[in-house]
């Protein structure tokens, strides 16, 4: 499966549009962030144009789908594929990876999975309300009917 804009969506509303580096919310530090969200390669005093951060926003989510791909071994509506994605690129694959939410799923419990978003909402121990509001966006989104 591939993200849909609903995936895009997701990211752009919660992440913002930023051309200039700025550092990590939760650590106030590293990893440094541009665009809408992408940390690849990001340096303090980076800048970039609206076209490279949705040029590194399309990147950025489509190693998300891929780790979601690849991982997920139940079939997944588009909705639910579009919220993972979401997910997967804001922790990270190797969070995504070790997650109770994706145990849950490949086991069938998608009531478990999705509430397993809500505990995604912390950053070095800090709730974020940033985050409340994501994985809000992205519950509300897995558990949509297409």
């Amino acid at each position: 499966m591939k993200p849909s804009a609903n995936a895009y969506n997701v990211v752009k509303a919660s992440e913002g549009l930023r051309l200039s580096a700025y550092p990590d919310p939760g650590t106030g530090g590293e990893p440094y962030t541009i665009g809408y969200g992408s940390t690849h390669g990001v340096t303090k005093g980076m800048t970039i144009t609206p076209d490279e951060a949705s040029a590194r926003l399309v990147e950025d989510m489509t190693e998300a789908a891929d780790a979601v791909n690849r991982l997920v071994t139940v079939k997944l509506n588009q909705n639910q594929f579009d919220a993972l994605c979401s997910l997967a690129f804001n922790i990270g694959q190797a969070n995504f990876r070790g997650s109770t939410l994706l145990k849950l799923l490949n086991q069938g419990d998608f009531a478990g999975a999705a509430k397993e978003f809500d505990r995604w909402v912390y950053a070095a121990k800090k709730k974020l309300p940033g985050l409340v509001a994501r994985r809000k966006l992205e519950r509300d989104l897995f558990e949509r009917p297409v």
